[in-house]
């Protein structure tokens, strides 16, 4: 066999890795369904009874052939009103969305800046066709306003997650401010920050109320806090303009499916409509968090650090046993292994006590 002795090398080091169907009887502490709208009921039925009033039910080609539907439009204007940018796009995944965010806007004679901890579909877009990227230490602004000062290129983009996927801590509010001080675009990952932080919920653009500049550039996703699937990208219509013309995830691919597009439009209404109430709840299981932990987090993702592959494996099947589900991360995800706890607000604050009180047993 072509690869036994990665796979082995894999197992023997505590990193190998395996797929495990759903067991819906165990408590969900793993998913990034951040506020449970994944088994909203309500919502699904809504949109489905929208589809079912079509012509058709699929995309059926690229947005650039006739695969650009009313239910696409609708969901992008919403999107847009709610966030306060120009104009926006949709597309297959939020790991699609960096790759033709970076691919196609890091042009010849530009340099890439980006946060050491940024995804890793933003790193592998960055290993693409020859592009000039330095990675800065995580929220090292200091660093981030030297290397700016002292670069010669053409065009300057930053990258930088809103609220990062496993440490959970938020970006600098600097970040803004250096961006443009340096006439450098900025691309706000907020995949874990839309739908969790903010006044309306909106993300980091809302939480630290930025208002939205032409340079400023907003990508989300929709398989998280909003219970569906897909990614969107927010920002001028000179930007969007620009990437229906150079990015190769929207040209190429078939675009996101309408069910999905109608279930998102539907979330996003309804976080809107219940902000307040969303955002205690929010609240309430962080005091839980710190209460029983002592950590306090900026959303809804907690890393406990063990740093030790094979002990965060058994740790994730000790608390499996007793009906929770959380994630154990390992390298390269992660420079520590760590139990990745979601504190979802689609669980109960009592459950997650429960969950929070055994972890403080067993780690």
């Amino acid at each position: 066999m072509q690869y036994e002795n990665e796979l082995k090398a894999l197992k023997k080091s505590g990193r190998f890795r395996t797929r495990e169907v759903l067991n819906i009887n165990i408590k969900d502490f793993a998913s990034n369904d951040y506020l449970g709208l994944a088994h909203n009921k309500e919502l699904h039925i809504e949109s489905c009874k929208v589809l079912n009033e079509t012509e058709i039910h699929s995309s059926k080609a690229s947005m650039l052939v006739n695969g650009y539907h009313q239910i696409h439009k609708d969901f992008e204007d919403a999107l847009c009103a709610a966030n306060n940018f120009e104009a926006g796009v949709v597309l297959g995944s939020g790991f699609n969305a960096n790759i033709a965010l970076i691919e196609s806007l890091v042009r010849k004679g530009d340099r890439l800046f980006m946060d050491e901890l940024y995804h890793a579909s933003g790193v592998l877009a960055s290993n693409l066709n020859g592009i000039d990227v330095v990675f800065f230490k995580h929220n090292d602004m200091k660093e981030l306003r030297f290397l700016l000062q002292n670069s010669t290129a053409k065009r300057k983009i930053v990258a930088v997650e809103g609220i990062y996927s496993m440490d959970g801590d938020l970006c600098s509010k600097e970040v803004f401010s250096i961006a443009d001080e340096f006439n450098a675009l900025l691309i706000v990952d907020e995949a874990h920050s839309s739908g969790v932080i903010g006044k309306s919920l909106m993300g980091v653009f809302d939480y630290y109320d930025i208002k939205i500049k032409s340079n400023y550039i907003k990508m989300g996703t929709l398989g998280k806090a909003y219970g569906s699937f897909g990614a969107f990208i927010l920002a001028s219509e000179h930007i969007i303009t620009y990437l229906l013309n150079r990015a190769k995830p929207i040209i190429y691919a078939t675009s996101l499916s309408l069910y999905d597009t109608l279930l998102a439009h539907n979330s996003l209404k309804f976080i809107l409509k219940n902000a307040e109430l969303l955002k205690s709840q929010i609240e309430m299981n962080q005091k839980i968090v710190y209460e029983e932990l002592d950590i306090k987090v900026d959303g809804l993702i907690v890393p406990i650090v063990i740093d030790d592959n094979h002990k965060v494996l058994k740790i994730k099947k000790e608390l499996f046993d007793l009906g929770y589900g959380v994630g154990a991360i390992r390298q390269p995800t992660v420079s520590k292994a760590i139990i990745r706890l979601i504190a979802r607000v689609g669980e109960s604050p009592k459950i997650l006590r429960a969950l929070c009180q055994n972890l403080a047993k067993i780690q």
